[in-house]
């Protein structure tokens, strides 16, 4: 027999729930209950100091609207900690990790002197300016305290393991090359764990054995598939789906207030309305007109 299916919904509590998240909702239980599997619902709310506890409630509330259910008890980011703590010990173990006391203006002027701008479609990739100091200048600095962040070095993960594969449903197979996403911060001083980090523990962690998600995080899926390699994690079958797109083709974005779900409810339209207008979107390209 074959594993059961488990998908995850996973948004971060920063506002009003937005059709775009309403459609990945919908997508991880669509995948779910296609071969009678669970779909997950995780609040990816580490940055808690920017977040609110009432958008929870908010979007526990819409969703319920909708009819949407999840399976089993949320999993809150900002509890697990000392889960994304160890991974960074284990990548610090290994000889991956480096601190990095670089600021952005530091990143952009070095770039600018380098007279080129290496970059991915996930940004500009940082130059190693700080990858190779002295042990005894990094020592003192860690000790006075100095703002830093802790990157990965990619370098060394492609070393160790190569450049592995993962699966996208729509796209075929993938090969991830981790020097081509450059050295990605895992950590800040003052954050316990970067995106990167915390889902690849979290999916882990839930034992998700399928990603669906926006094409907006394709990209970050090769650094996942890195993190996956070094830290000993097994790898899920990936969808990214469309994104939404209003009549000119521009991108339906969270400040786009008119689109969350409280706005279409206070406009008179139904549940089914908002998911059929969801559905129809996916047939026509990504254009979503309710």
């Amino acid at each position: 027999m074959s594993p059961a299916v488990v998908t995850r919904f996973a948004p971060s509590p920063s506002g009003l729930l937005h059709v775009g998240h309403l459609l990945a909702a919908l997508e991880a239980r669509r995948v779910a209950d296609a071969s009678g599997g669970r779909c997950l619902l995780r609040l990816e709310d580490i940055d808690f100091r920017a977040r609110n506890p009432e958008w929870v409630t908010q979007m526990l509330r819409d969703l319920a609207w909708v009819g949407w259910h999840y399976d089993g008890e949320p999993m809150v980011q900002s509890r697990r900690f000392e889960h994304y703590a160890a991974a960074l010990e284990q990548l610090r173990g290994a000889g991956l990790l480096y601190p990095c006391f670089c600021t952005r203006g530091d990143i952009k002027a070095q770039l600018a002197e380098m007279g080129r701008a290496p970059h991915s479609t996930l940004g500009y990739l940082y130059p190693g300016t700080c990858k190779h100091l002295p042990p005894e200048w990094v020592a003192e600095r860690l000790a006075r305290g100095d703002s830093h962040c802790w990157r990965l070095d990619m370098e060394r993960v492609q070393e160790l393991i190569g450049c592995p594969e993962w699966e996208d449903t729509r796209r075929g197979r993938q090969r991830c090359v981790p020097t081509e996403y450059g050295d990605v911060v895992l950590a800040r001083k003052e954050f316990p764990a970067s995106y990167h980090l915390a889902v690849v523990v979290d999916d882990a962690a839930q034992g998700v054995t399928h990603v669906t998600r926006g094409e907006d995080l394709f990209d970050a899926t090769h650094i996942h598939r890195a993190l996956q390699g070094v830290l000993g994690l097994p790898t899920p079958l990936y969808t990214h789906h469309l994104l939404l797109r209003d009549n000119e083709g521009k991108r339906l974005a969270k400040r786009d207030g008119a689109r969350s779900l409280a706005s279409l409810r206070e406009a008179g339209y139904s549940p089914e309305q908002v998911v059929a207008s969801l559905r129809r979107a996916l047939e026509n390209g990504g254009i979503w007109r309710v």
